[in-house]
């Protein structure tokens, strides 16, 4: 797309709720929630893998919007492993796997489950030629998702495995997690079938805490749309639905960022609580040994700093997103989830920001948020006919009609 034609769309969004004001707040909430995702992306795409500290030397203070490349015009050649455009604007990974995500939802026009992964995404991914933002070319977005990410189609499409155990064997990391958003908005106001609906979905991608940070990250979501949600609420919704090192994780970030007003005091503590449920150890770029693999007492460290960067914010969006950012290590998906958070608490996301990242990724940040706001009405609309079902059913079968 180019950026005529984004600037063009978002002149007609203005109009339709798309680029400003929705003109309900379940749209508003969504398209929050997605372009606050992407903008988190971009933002925290260039200084992913460094530490506070190296950020601040590299840019001459804090990140304090968007940011080129670490290594400037070498971004193709200076980590062969990943040549990769991260700066200037440009989308990851991250919302390229978002936007799939919501092609599937398009598609089905139902909720998902890792079935849907195999029959829908893998063939997104392995078929059809779109702009990729970091390769400055048209490709498939296989070709730019990173290893984790290309298990799917090893797994699914070449391996015929089940769907629903094909995550397992994969390395444990936020791979699922990252791109769980629009399982949250589908199931907005609703986090326990949001939690239910990414483990499931997950299970494609997968394994132990990884899997289940997928569930409690859509889960946040779900619950920052909630009428009157506020960052605790949401912490509290996170921490009545997950499981093991992810709870006790979460719990022990959001605790410290309790106490915290500014992010900039904030980054030495949050990385401190996490530290002993995060399996990557202290030099992000040479993992430990123990790292990403399978464990009930671990977590992956991207959701529960998101969280906590979140309450320290007080859910203001550009703080939280700022924070993510220059919290550094994972700092795109940290960002992206803190992001898609206030964006869905309803925090505006800075026009400035959004409309750069639309330009320099030449993507419409504005459809998925408008083609899922359908879908999630349509999937509503059939939650509401099977429960009627099944409450004829049941009463049938002699139990007590609803008194409501």
């Amino acid at each position: 797309m180019t950026p005529e034609v984004v600037e063009q769309s978002q002149k007609a969004g203005e109009a339709d709720g798309r680029g400003g004001p929705a003109p309900h707040p379940l749209a508003e909430r969504i398209t929050g929630a997605l372009v606050g995702a992407a903008v988190g992306d971009a933002l925290g795409g260039p200084v992913e893998g460094y530490s506070p500290d190296q950020i601040a030397e590299r840019h001459g203070g804090r990140v304090q919007g968007i940011v080129g490349p670490w290594h400037g015009d070498d971004w193709r050649t200076a980590r062969p492993i990943a040549p990769y455009h991260k700066g200037d604007g440009h989308v990851t990974d991250d919302t390229l796997l978002t936007h799939a995500l919501i092609r599937v939802y398009d598609r089905v026009r139902d909720h998902l489950d890792a079935y849907a992964i195999a029959e829908h995404l893998v063939p997104d991914l392995m078929t059809e030629p779109r702009w990729i933002p970091e390769l400055q070319a048209e490709a498939l977005p296989l070709h730019r998702v990173f290893l984790a990410e290309k298990w799917l189609v090893a797994r699914l499409a070449y391996g015929h495995v089940d769907p629903r155990e094909a995550g397992v064997g994969n390395i444990v990391n936020c791979g699922a997690a990252m791109y769980m958003a629009p399982v949250g908005l589908v199931n907005a106001a609703a986090p326990e079938t949001a939690y239910a609906e990414a483990l499931d979905i997950a299970g494609a991608h997968q394994s132990s805490y990884g899997r289940e940070a997928a569930g409690a990250f859509a889960a946040a979501v779900a619950a920052a749309t909630t009428p009157g949600a506020t960052p605790d609420s949401v912490v509290a919704a996170c921490l009545s639905l997950a499981k093991d090192g992810t709870r006790t994780a979460i719990e022990a970030v959001c605790e410290v960022a309790a106490r915290h007003r500014d992010f900039e005091s904030a980054l030495g503590p949050l990385r401190a609580a996490v530290a002993p449920y995060d399996t990557v150890g202290p030099d992000y770029r040479a993992p430990t040994l123990a790292a990403r693999r399978p464990s009930r007492l671990h977590s992956i460290e991207e959701l529960p700093i998101a969280l906590g960067m979140l309450v320290v914010a007080g859910g203001d969006f550009r703080h939280a997103v700022l924070g993510s950012v220059n919290y550094g290590r994972d700092c795109d998906s940290i960002a992206t989830m803190a992001g898609a958070l206030a964006g869905a608490l309803g925090s505006p996301v800075p026009e400035d920001w959004s409309q750069t990242v639309a330009r320099a990724s030449r993507l419409d940040l504005w459809e998925p948020a408008r083609a899922l706001t359908e879908v999630t009405r349509e999937v509503f609309a059939r939650d509401v006919r099977r429960r009627r079902a099944h409450e004829l059913a049941f009463t049938a079968l002699g139990g007590r009609p609803c008194s409501d």
